[in-house]
């Protein structure tokens, strides 16, 4: 008998009722009502967080518009999107009509490829779950009296003798191959003719996806004329073409194009420091006015601060050359400028000096910052005009974007890893402190963090299997023989255990550890965030399949082994035990992951909309605002992370198609498409309305979700070959040996045909007419410093985000460039007693006009 079946015999007080059905299989009642009630158990669980979630965001929405429409209020390219309404339930049409040509003008790529997969995903379930419906499960009902519902079957296998199927299997695991098993009746041919067709369906609506998303992105870049779509991305420059005039004749040399402009990146990373510290200073300078002058935010319709920007007398800032740097950091009676007589008295700091830092003085806290804060401006700006070390990276923008393209694919140096054309980033997207960092410390810090990846793999590996073990009742029986018995007293309490903490667990560790594999990633030196956000995908990705499938399968689920480290040896010895071990854990995991659809999709999904995060840790940061930058940064929307939430999508996905041809099928398939319809609109909600995502990786995430889509469907066929093989259908077996061959070659076709469609630009795409028209323009504007910066139009991806007034404006990039050499150094912002704020210019502020933002 199974082991759950085993230890409900040792604590259950009622003789277990059997019945029979068509073809003379047997239900276990008692296994019925357990399994029954453990999905119930789920399903009231989940729906009951969902909803309170769901109705909790609807009530709050219209109120707190602040945080829940946060992208749309400060962000440019969100502006046109319909205006959702106060009421109740009144705002989800609106979303729901929203189209895709919307989605892609307002969020961009990233977004529009993303919920194509959504997309993709529920056309897939809705046809598995046609067919499972109406074709698999007549067949498993018939032949083996399976329903597909958890604890409506018999965990026994078709012979009904002690679970054969499992009984083998373990015998293998622990180095056994005498143990046989019967031959299982004709309907296995299911498990031949439906991955063939499952396969076929995928991939047919794979290509129809990525077709039109290659259209729609050829067309959407192809029509640009940014800044971005013309720039390259040169590594490995030698030494002695380190120089802007030096690239620039290499390049056009090539007879490729001319080129507009080259950034060489140096190392600023003095200047950086020196921003940083400023930042510091600003801070204190505003707090110290803000203590002054008192603050207290106040509601705005328009969701911005009322800015005036002040001019003052240059002597009123610069103190006479001829008084001391000490006076005029302790003296408290020269330059002292007051916006308004009405306050606090103005409050003071403790300043220690001479030997030793024995002595100290008391000063006016204000003037002392607005001293420090001029210092540290003429300390940038003569940084800004010093000669830096350059490095070997080069930013090429060239006159078109055809000559961009050809550029990029083409091998410029004939040394290895010398002047290497990739294609750049958008300009808000460039880590300047990582693009001066040398090649060799960036492979060095990527191979760390690979070998810290690997030590975190064994560690969750060791972690997550004690836990599923004690998560078992037979398992904790041994274990802890008290606890196991007190559980088996109260089924409702025990089915709570059984069902909720295993999920739930699963499903806390896929939203815990993406941050720290976020965190680790941010140190692999990449030079774009976009890159940066491609990584972590990735990383997450092979936890989420490594841990929590591949482990938890092929180790028949870990809960049901006891002593499971020293069998984790025989488990891996060769490809077959493992393939044994996958068909088999499978069947048994099946309640398990029908509960972790369950959780994640009615129950966790709608937590999304509440931005729980947000919502718990703005009482904390709103303790902490005291000036009016600080309320106006309260406000941010929060940001989006691809490489949190693709992961997880593409594990649930792959497990419904792992799973469309057993039983339980039309029932994982169900909650599948019921969890990817309330993700695509949740997600389309958040991407168009409520978070921020500046990253722009131009869709590049497409391929990487399709790769991942084809290990799916090969995991899927090997599963499929080994629960044949398990009940000696040999031949059957062999038959889906040229399906697994086709799709693994296959896979590379698709990486070879469609991924660099995915990746640069057809020259064909590119409208000859606006790339001339912009050419034009942009020949005759001189790169001056004046002239880095212009207002954007909708989504630019030259836009680079500048916070003013509480809303956050898009300054459209001409030439790439650090910001820290260009970004105006302003003053405090200083409350008033009518609400406003003046910002204050710097002492190297020539503008002198007084601006209403």
């Amino acid at each position: 008998m199974t082991s759950t079946g085993g230890f409900a015999t040792s604590v259950q007080l009622a003789t277990m009722q059997t019945s029979t059905i068509p073809g003379n299989h047997t239900i276990d009642w008692s296994s019925q009502a357990r399994g029954g009630r453990d999905l119930a158990t789920q399903l009231v669980l989940s729906v009951t967080l969902g909803l309170s979630a769901f109705i909790s965001f609807c009530l709050l929405r219209p109120k707190w518009t602040e945080l829940y429409a946060a992208r749309r209020k400060r962000r440019n390219a969100a502006s046109f999107l319909p205006e959702l309404p106060d009421s109740l339930f009144g705002w989800i049409p609106v979303v729901y009509k929203i189209t895709d040509d919307e989605v892609l003008e307002s969020a961009g790529l990233d977004a529009y490829v993303l919920l194509s997969f959504f997309k993709f995903a529920m056309k897939f379930l809705s046809a598995t779950f046609v067919l499972a419906t109406l074709i698999i499960m007549p067949l498993h009902l018939k032949y083996a009296g399976r329903w597909g519902i958890p604890g409506w079957d018999n965990d026994d296998d078709d012979d009904r003798n002690d679970n054969d199927l499992a009984l083998f299997t373990r015998a293998l695991l622990a180095g056994d191959r005498d143990k046989t098993l019967k031959t299982d009746p004709t309907y296995l041919w299911i498990y031949v003719f439906f991955p063939y067709i499952f396969t076929g369906i995928a991939i047919y609506l794979l290509i129809q996806e990525t077709n039109k998303i290659i259209r729609t992105r050829q067309k959407y870049l192809g029509s640009q004329t940014s800044t971005t779509d013309r720039t390259i991305r040169l590594s490995g420059v030698p030494p002695e073409m380190r120089s802007e005039e030096r690239i620039q004749e290499i390049i056009e040399k090539l007879d490729i194009g001319k080129v507009e402009a080259v950034t060489l990146c140096r190392q600023w990373h003095e200047l950086d420091l020196l921003m940083d510290e400023r930042k510091k200073i600003l801070k204190q300078l505003e707090r110290a006015w803000t203590r002054h002058l008192g603050y207290k935010q106040r509601r705005r319709y328009n969701d911005t601060l009322p800015l005036i920007r002040a001019s003052r007398p240059r002597s009123a800032s610069i103190l006479s050359e001829a008084t001391t740097e000490h006076s005029q950091l302790l003296g408290s009676e020269d330059g002292r400028v007051r916006v308004s007589s009405v306050g606090n008295e103005r409050p003071t700091t403790r300043i220690w000096y001479g030997p030793f830092n024995l002595r100290y003085k008391t000063v006016d806290s204000i003037d002392y910052f607005e001293e420090k804060l001029r210092r540290i401006d003429e300390r940038i700006i003569a940084a800004r005009q010093k000669d830096y070390p350059a490095t070997d990276l080069a930013f090429v923008t060239m006159e078109s974007i055809s000559a961009c393209q050809m550029v990029v694919q083409t091998i410029i140096d004939p040394n290895p890893r010398q002047l290497v054309a990739t294609l750049a980033p958008a300009p808000a997207d460039v880590v300047w402190e990582n693009t001066y960092l040398p090649r060799s410390r960036r492979t060095t810090r990527s191979w760390l963090i690979t070998v810290v990846i690997s030590f975190l793999t064994i560690f969750w590996s060791v972690l997550l299997v004690p836990i599923a073990s004690l998560l078992d009742l037979n398992t904790l029986h041994k274990a802890i023989p008290g606890l196991a018995d007190l559980l088996a007293q109260n089924p409702i309490f025990a089915s709570l255990v059984q069902t909720g903490l295993p999920t739930l667990t699963l499903s806390l560790l896929t939203v815990a550890v993406p941050y720290l594999y976020s965190w680790l990633s941010s140190y692999q030196g990449m030079t774009s965030r976009g890159d940066l956000e491609l990584s972590v995908i990735s990383k997450n990705f092979f936890f989420t399949f490594f841990n929590l499938f591949f482990l938890f399968t092929v180790l028949g689920s870990a809960s049901s082994f006891y002593g499971i480290f020293q069998q984790l040896q025989n488990a891996f010895k060769d490809a077959t035990t493992i393939a044994f071990a996958l068909a088999t854990s499978l069947e048994g995991l099946s309640r398990f992951y029908i509960n972790l659809i369950i959780l994640q999709g009615l129950g966790l999904f709608p937590f999304r909309l509440l931005e729980f995060g947000s919502v718990a840790m703005y009482p904390v940061h709103a303790l902490h605002a005291k000036t009016p930058r600080e309320y106006a940064e309260l406000s941010t929307p929060p940001k989006f992370s691809y490489g949190f939430s693709i992961p997880q999508t593409i594990f649930i996905f792959m497990i419904c198609v792992v799973y469309s041809v057993f039983p339980s099928s039309w029932l994982i398939c169900f909650c599948g498409l019921v969890y990817f319809f309330l993700g695509h609109f949740i997600y389309k909600y958040q991407l168009l309305y409520a978070m921020d995502h500046q990253q722009h990786s131009t869709g590049r995430a497409w391929p990487m979700i399709c790769s991942r889509i084809f290990m799916g469907l090969v995991v899927f066929q090997i599963a499929m070959i080994g629960v044949l093989a398990l009940r000696r259908a040999i031949t059957r077996s062999l038959l889906l040996v040229p399906l697994l061959a086709a799709t693994v070659w296959f896979t590379y076709f698709f990486a070879h045909t469609y991924e660099p469609l995915m990746k640069f630009i057809a020259l064909r795409s590119i409208d000859k007419d606006r790339a001339d028209q912009s050419s034009d323009n942009n020949s005759g504007e001189s790169l001056s410093s004046s002239l880095l910066l212009s207002p954007p139009s909708g989504l630019d991806r030259d836009s680079f985000p500048v916070l003013i007034g509480g809303r956050e404006i898009g300054l459209r990039l001409k030439k790439y460039v650090n910001p820290n050499l260009t970004i105006p150094l302003d003053g405090a912002w200083i409350p008033r007693s009518d609400g406003s704020i003046v910002i204050r210019p710097s002492a190297f502020d020539d503008d002198a006009n007084i601006v209403s933002v």
